[in-house]
């Protein structure tokens, strides 16, 4: 969005220049806060520890309900990387003078394509070759001629439902508040926050259960 202004759009005002330094500044803010919670680790948490802990209990429950307690431990910590980062790319966009880097959709097609190729790796890793390609044919034999093509472009179709699911709504959820901020620039954004927020975090959500229901999907293969 070249016509929102970005502080960071002071410097130089190429697209890439500005999708990188948002993403960088989403991936700093994402390190301090994590040095703050391990910084002075007690028994009874409190401040950033509280909140960090209670973020990471709910991403491990959302992965044991999905894939069991054991290889949601596995994976756990791709998926909290994962949340914890797009969260807070989606959060910078709502800021006056930044702009979400998940609003590009290079960010979201590069996070896609690692979700994509890490739970084919781990199928194969945990099938084996053969054996996870096998269900790509289907249950009846002489079916696979039609199931094959099927199952690739399934899962193809799961790189654009990724990217342009985060993609699609955050662009638009930033193109909401420029104009609510060209219309009302004082009183009448305090309204939307809280919605944009909340789009916010369920984007970031919505990535990660994916990205588990995607991970269960590849290492279970024998129970479809």
């Amino acid at each position: 969005m070249g016509e929102l202004f970005t502080f960071f759009g002071l410097i130089s005002h190429d697209k890439t220049f500005i999708y990188v330094t948002h993403m960088l500044l989403a991936a700093g803010i994402a390190l301090v806060i994590v040095r703050m919670a391990m910084s002075n680790l007690q028994l009874v948490p409190k401040g950033t520890q509280n909140l960090m802990e209670a973020y990471l209990s709910g991403v491990l429950k959302m992965g044991t309900d999905v894939m069991g307690q054991e290889n949601a431990r596995r994976y756990f910590p791709l998926v909290a990387t994962i949340g914890l980062f797009v969260g807070l790319a989606n959060i910078i966009g709502i800021i006056p003078g930044f702009e979400a880097p998940t609003a590009f959709l290079e960010f979201a097609l590069t996070l896609a394509v690692c979700v994509f190729v890490y739970y084919n790796f781990e199928g194969i890793r945990r099938q084996g070759f053969f054996k996870y390609f096998k269900h790509f044919f289907g249950p009846v034999w002489w079916l696979a001629w039609l199931m094959f093509p099927i199952e690739i472009v399934s899962h193809f179709s799961r790189l654009i439902s990724l990217s342009f699911r985060l993609f699609g709504n955050v662009k638009g959820d930033d193109m909401f508040l420029m104009v609510i901020l060209m219309l009302a620039p004082w009183l009448l954004p305090m309204i939307p926050f809280a919605l944009l927020t909340f789009m916010a975090f369920l984007q970031a959500f919505i990535f990660m259960m994916l990205t588990y229901v995607y991970l269960g999907g590849a290492i279970a293969v024998d129970e479809h």
